[in-house]
């Protein structure tokens, strides 16, 4: 004779979101087990130094105290700190140096002055293909460009030559780029702006001639201007310096039909000076 009990669906019910946390617990648990694995063979370590550190992707205690970080005020156009606040009833803030030569883009915005600790974090993506930094610096470079886009219509990474990305094997720029676009919601659109021309390395080179080195080096590919034309685009680097690279980029995107062109970068040197070291060119 069967004498089980009749089920009850308010029981079934409730047991359904039981076993549902106790399922999500598991799962808590096993990542946490993994992590901890993890952790024990490859420690995390400072992106920078390398010392160790608690969480990955994230800097030491004497690193981070060691980064310039830009915060306001700072110029609307350049992104460069302001030595005082201004009222915000006048309209954003313009430094003298941006009413007196302009650059080609509207906004830029930038994590971190130019510094040991950000010049070692750029070195260590740019050249030492430590692709681990991309994502960590992305979503800071989010944070630091958010009002530029909240209503920005695509990212474009500034591109490099066909042969420097062969022998490179990635691009430092699309790698930010596809991190801030996921942390941001922003698409990314490196097909609408390509590099025409190889060019010199930048390093050494003075404000004039670095203009005169990729002077028409980059373009907007006819495939891409429809598309491009009439939408607001942030280009995105790794660091601004004297800015010639991004005004040409700039002035590319916008004689092809941007509406508008911002820039976001990690770190951007402020009048030939860096923060705690010496000054180190960077291509």
């Amino acid at each position: 004779m069967d004498i089980s009990r009749p089920s009850d669906p308010a029981l079934e019910g409730a047991a359904l979101p039981l076993a549902v946390r106790a399922g999500a617990l598991g799962r808590h648990v096993l990542r946490r087990l993994a992590r901890g694995a993890v952790d024990l063979a490859l420690p995390p370590l400072c992106m920078a130094c390398r010392a160790a550190v608690e969480e990955p992707g994230c800097l030491c205690a004497r690193c981070w105290s060691r980064v310039g970080f830009i915060e306001r005020p700072f110029c609307d156009r350049l992104g460069t700190p302001l030595p005082h606040d201004f009222d915000a009833a006048e309209g954003p803030a313009v430094s003298a140096a941006a009413l007196t030569d302009p650059p080609a883009y509207g906004r830029a915005r930038a994590v971190a002055l130019f510094g040991d600790v950000s010049r070692d974090l750029i070195h260590a993506l740019k050249y030492a293909d430590r692709l681990d930094v991309a994502a960590p610096l992305a979503r800071m470079m989010a944070r630091a460009g958010a009002d530029i886009l909240a209503d920005a219509d695509a990212l474009v990474p500034v591109p490099l030559h066909g042969l420097r990305l062969w022998r490179r094997r990635f691009n430092q720029s699309a790698a930010l780029a596809q991190g801030i676009g996921r942390a941001a919601g922003v698409p990314v659109r490196s097909g609408w702006l390509a590099r025409r021309r190889a060019t010199t390395p930048q390093v050494g080179l003075d404000r004039q001639d670095r203009a005169r080195n990729v002077a028409g080096a980059f373009a907007v590919p006819e495939a891409a201007r429809g598309e491009l034309a009439g939408r607001r685009v942030v280009l995105v680097d790794d660091v601004l310096t004297t800015g010639a690279t991004i005004d040409a980029c700039a002035k590319a995107l916008a004689r092809a039909g941007a509406a508008r062109v911002d820039v976001l970068v990690f770190a951007r040197v402020v009048d030939g000076r860096v923060v705690d070291g010496e000054a180190a060119p960077i291509s």
